[in-house]
């Protein structure tokens, strides 16, 4: 029997903390799950994390990773993350081609954030 995952964290590397923790935790308001000082966790739902860190070496490139949050009030976070001065690369749209709704943007780091909804009736809650 495989053994049970409980949880999941991705790691991003960052050259500025600081900036980055202004940005999750100001802007798009995620709990800071644990302060580890060269690394800060934010929970972004259930069990799943986002970890930020200054140290990770070899981790500058920004380049292919995309950083998806999955919520049903797509136009919702829009709306909001506009109002605190957020500059979206992608408002709101559908996707037909994967059958989504989202938008884009960028994090102080440069990762590039989707905010998406599912629009296949086959996606899990």
């Amino acid at each position: 029997m495989r053994p049970a995952i409980t949880q999941q964290v991705t790691f991003l590397y960052t050259a500025d903390l600081a900036k980055t923790a202004e940005f999750y935790e100001t802007i798009l308001e995620l709990p800071l799950a644990l302060d580890q000082g060269a690394c800060r966790i934010y929970r972004t739902g259930g069990g799943a994390f986002l970890g930020f860190c200054r140290h990770l070496s070899g981790g500058e490139q920004t380049r292919g990773v995309i950083l998806t949050l999955v919520s049903d009030d797509v136009d919702g976070w829009y709306a909001y993350l506009q109002a605190k001065g957020v500059v979206f690369e992608q408002p709101p749209a559908l996707n037909a081609r994967f059958n989504i709704y989202h938008c884009f943007l960028r994090d102080p780091n440069g990762y590039l954030i989707e905010i998406q909804r599912f629009l296949d009736p086959n996606w899990p809650d």
